[in-house]
């Protein structure tokens, strides 16, 4: 029996991944910055709930999302992107990032996802979250991570939907606002990318949406051939 992992040949650490904007049919990606706060915080407005799981908000007010973003924006782990739609003219409808960046590793991880309740279920969420992985693929990543807490059922769902293997739960992994957290941990590797980008090339198509921009196929259908089946941990 083998007694260590498959060698990895020619491996070199990749690149940290910087600040830029990332384009997109449907989605631009920019780099967090002060000119982003109004708009983040129209998106949000009203829907306190979506902070539920994160390690802070909501912001009271316009001012409190300019804290936010003068705290997050500009740093290298996490580093943050605001997202704007272009199928609503290129309105801000959220925020994500990449963080624990770890090039020695080869792995890297997509988190703080904040999505307004209008970029919700549109293209552009969907598509930011490809270009996201794709840009990290691209840059030499082994692994992308996509980490959550285990009673956020539609984190679950989502990360699912988009091609990321369910690896499990790290029981008590946190305290976050005063409560317990059990993380739940979703990964897709780099050789599923490929297969990964055609599904979301085929899904992301003009064609695969009806004059009413509703689906045809759904993204699960096609990314649920590509998820990894859990090895079982050996009994003895």
């Amino acid at each position: 029996m083998r007694k260590s992992g498959d060698e990895v040949p020619g491996w070199r650490p990749p690149p940290r991944p910087e600040a830029v904007a990332i384009e997109g049919q449907y989605a631009r990606l920019e780099p967090l910055a002060q000119a982003h706060a109004a708009g983040l915080h129209t998106a949000y407005a009203g829907a306190d709930a979506l902070w539920d799981y994160l390690p802070y908000g909501p912001h009271a007010d316009p001012a409190a999302q300019a804290a936010w973003v003068a705290d997050w924006a500009g740093r290298d782990d996490p580093v943050f992107f605001a997202i704007r739609d272009r199928d609503a003219g290129g309105r801000i409808g959220g925020v994500a990032s990449f963080l624990r960046i770890q090039p020695e590793a080869g792995s890297i991880e997509v988190g703080h996802i904040n999505f307004g309740p209008a970029l919700q279920g549109s293209r552009a969420a969907t598509e930011a979250m490809a270009l996201m992985m794709g840009h990290a693929f691209a840059l030499g990543y082994r692994r992308y991570e996509w980490k959550c807490d285990a009673l956020n059922l539609a984190s679950r769902r989502a990360a699912a939907r988009l091609g990321l293997s369910y690896e499990g739960v790290f029981r008590q992994a946190a305290v976050v606002k005063g409560r317990n957290r059990d993380t739940a941990w979703f990964a897709a590797i780099d050789r599923e990318w490929p297969a990964l980008s055609a599904a979301f090339e085929a899904w992301l198509d003009p064609g695969n949406f009806d004059a009413a921009g509703r689906q045809r196929r759904r993204l699960s259908d096609l990314t649920r051939p590509i998820l990894a089946a859990r090895d079982p941990v050996p009994a003895g």
